[in-house]
């Protein structure tokens, strides 16, 4: 395995005393079944991957990221029916984010990027909870998956074990990819209210009865050739946000 630097749990302290870090970044993922063909850990695979690439283009270019651990498990209240499904209540993720910024801040660092991997976590309250707490500490998101426009790359632009999800684990974790002609279509069965299918109100989903095979959108035209190129797009974006992060004053991040 080559030398990863960047990635904490590869790294001895020998080095990580001796660095001087610009940022940690967080990456945060769910344990969830992904349709009948994609493992249950596709969102923390896929957050992983990207965290280390986008950390590796920016180590390359001189911004010292440190990648902390993957959080596996995400907010799944309306998938607790779902065997193997593992729900993590927003209360719960609060705790928990508000542990390791406190480790983070005690330890000197600077900035924090939330690397999230999975819809059902929303941390833009967490982090506006954590912030005022933790002056020192400026603290960001990022959802990967709403980095780069989706159409560019796949014709189905689903949400769960898509066309794009599926693409993905084909470069990254192909052995653990069943046979397409396996997989379920991904249908959505919308609301019936129409204030819900249009987006005026909004409630969760009860997943069982949304879909049928637990996927929203259709992985049939899934390729790693897709995989690749969207991997490259969205690393490659995120990579530049850190070399930007790495360089600037937390203390003067406006204009004027």
């Amino acid at each position: 395995m080559p030398d990863r630097p960047y990635i904490l749990l590869e790294s001895r302290w020998k080095t990580v005393r001796s660095t001087d870090y610009d940022a940690a970044m967080l990456p945060w993922g769910a344990v969830e079944a992904h349709n009948l063909h994609l493992p249950h850990g596709t969102d923390v695979i896929q957050s992983e991957f990207i965290a280390a690439e986008s950390a590796r283009i920016a180590w390359d270019r001189g911004a010292r990221v440190l990648v902390l651990p993957t959080v596996p498990f995400g907010v799944n209240t309306g998938q607790l029916a779902i065997r193997g499904d593992i729900n993590m209540n927003p209360s719960t993720q609060l705790a928990v984010l508000r542990d390791v910024v406190e480790s983070l801040a005690h330890q000197g660092f600077r900035k924090l990027v939330v690397l999230n991997g999975h819809g059902g976590n929303e941390f833009k309250p967490m982090i506006r909870e954590l912030q005022p707490k933790f002056p020192k500490l400026f603290m960001c998101l990022v959802n990967w998956y709403q980095t780069v426009p989706l159409g560019i790359f796949f014709r189905d632009t689903g949400e769960h074990g898509s066309e794009m999800e599926t693409s993905n684990l084909l470069v990254i974790a192909p052995e653990l990819v069943l046979p397409l002609a396996e997989a379920g279509e991904g249908r959505l069965r919308p609301f019936r209210l129409e204030g819900l299918k249009s987006g005026t109100a909004w409630a969760p989903r009860d997943w069982l009865k949304a879909t049928a095979d637990t996927g929203i959108g259709n992985p049939a035209e899934a390729s790693a050739e897709k995989g690749r190129k969207y991997l490259t797009a969205v690393s490659e974006k995120i990579g530049a946000f850190l070399i930007e992060l790495a360089k600037a004053d937390p203390d003067c991040l406006y204009e004027g």
